[in-house]
């Protein structure tokens, strides 16, 4: 089975690292979980796989940036990417995968190239409810079908300009949560089984590393800078959405 091969549990241990990374506030390298993974097993498959790992990583992550988030943001995302989450649930039998990796990748081009057309000294946007609704619905929804919820959920929170440990604190809190909504309808819909469980359990201590690091990492990165590597990192995964999407 690919499951025990050598090339598996490299993939798998990279794709861990990753997504441990993205959880200590690295967003730039947490959405390549997935996809890295797909190299090697089916999408939906890697998916539900790598969800343990999230949440043990989120673990980490709750700890680090307990007293460093946006409450207002918390409380407008939240019940919108649960019912997005929902939503996803109900709609799981029609849902074609390429239909929601084009509508990531076109939400994460459409927040660049509002970036480039924007002023450079552009107010920072308020947390809105009703953009904030609108967003965190369909950030909870691609959250569910592929762990893409970060283009949806960065062209909401990007444009408020929070300070770089507050936007690293306030992704880590939202998706926690969100992972942990997911278990439920995931075990419903049987994409969980003992064999994945138990290689869950051998990479999430890659997680856990990924995710001291990635917290290291973001706190000595200078926030400009920052800022210019999660919208490079959108911009690039967003466009290899559209063309999985449309071409593969």
């Amino acid at each position: 089975m690919i499951q025990s091969s050598l090339l598996f549990f490299l993939v798998a241990g990279v794709a861990a690292f990753f997504v441990g990374a993205s959880k200590g506030g690295l967003p730039m390298v947490g959405v390549l979980g997935v996809p890295l993974l797909a190299l090697v097993m089916p999408p939906v498959a890697a998916a539900a796989l790598l969800l343990p790992v999230y949440i043990v990583s989120d673990m980490v992550g709750l700890w680090a940036y307990r007293r460093e988030y946006s409450p207002r943001n918390l409380i407008i995302l939240l019940p919108s990417m649960v019912f997005g989450v929902g939503l996803g649930w109900a709609t799981a039998h029609i849902t074609e995968d390429w239909m929601v990796t084009l509508l990531v990748g076109i939400v994460g081009i459409y927040y660049c190239a509002s970036i480039v057309l924007r002023k450079a000294n552009a107010p920072p946007k308020p947390a809105d409810i009703p953009r904030g609704l609108f967003w965190g619905t369909i950030a909870g929804f691609t959250s569910f079908v592929s762990h893409t919820g970060g283009p949806p959920y960065q062209a909401y929170v990007l444009p408020q300009k929070l300070p770089k440990m507050m936007f690293a604190g306030t992704s880590t809190i939202v998706f926690a949560i969100i992972n942990l909504v997911k278990v439920v309808p995931y075990w419903a819909l049987g994409q969980f089984n003992l064999g994945n469980l138990e290689v869950a359990a051998m990479l999430s201590p890659v997680a856990v590393a990924g995710a001291l690091a990635g917290y290291k990492l973001t706190s000595v990165i200078p926030e400009k800078l920052f800022y210019r590597l999660v919208e490079v990192a959108l911009f690039v995964v967003s466009l290899k959405l559209v063309y999985e999407a449309l071409f593969t």
